[in-house]
């Protein structure tokens, strides 16, 4: 009898787990589509921050925009006449290598050189000449478009 007793004690526990709710197997994601959204916001805020580079202030010019396919490697004198290659300084007897290696030594690549409109034009013309010197034909200067209402 004590045998049987066992037996349905047992009985009775598996009945009552049988009796409990399965566990859930849904995920709620709710919580995770709003960080989500707040991420995206706080990204598109901050992505044209991120975009600046070196600050030149280009003079205007109304001549047509240049399109190409490619994406150009830019080359930026500042208003103090230190060059920089997109955004990082470099010193200007290392200019022409760093180009050579950036492009794989294709002649080919669009260089655009950016010059602040109140450095001296010669230095300016003095980074396209080693541009130039180095191999590079496709080398072009970036200037703003003049403002509607001035």
């Amino acid at each position: 009898m004590g045998a049987q007793l066992a037996k349905s004690g047992g009985g009775r526990r598996r009945g009552r787990r049988n009796n409990r709710r399965s566990a859930m197997s849904d995920i709620n994601v709710t919580p995770m589509v709003d960080v989500m959204l707040v991420l995206l916001v706080i990204f598109m805020v901050a992505a044209p921050l991120m975009t600046v580079g070196v600050e030149v202030d280009l003079p205007e010019t109304s001549a047509a925009p240049m399109t190409g396919q490619d994406e150009p490697l830019v080359v930026s004198v500042s208003r103090e006449g230190t060059i920089y290659i997109m955004d990082s300084e470099i010193a200007q007897d290392t200019l022409t290598e760093k180009l050579a290696a950036i492009t794989d030594n294709k002649a080919d690549t669009r260089i655009f050189v950016r010059g602040d409109k109140a450095i001296d034009y010669g230095r300016v013309m003095e980074v396209m000449g080693l541009i130039k010197d180095a191999g590079f034909s496709k080398v072009a200067l970036i200037a703003e478009l003049p403002q509607k209402g001035s």
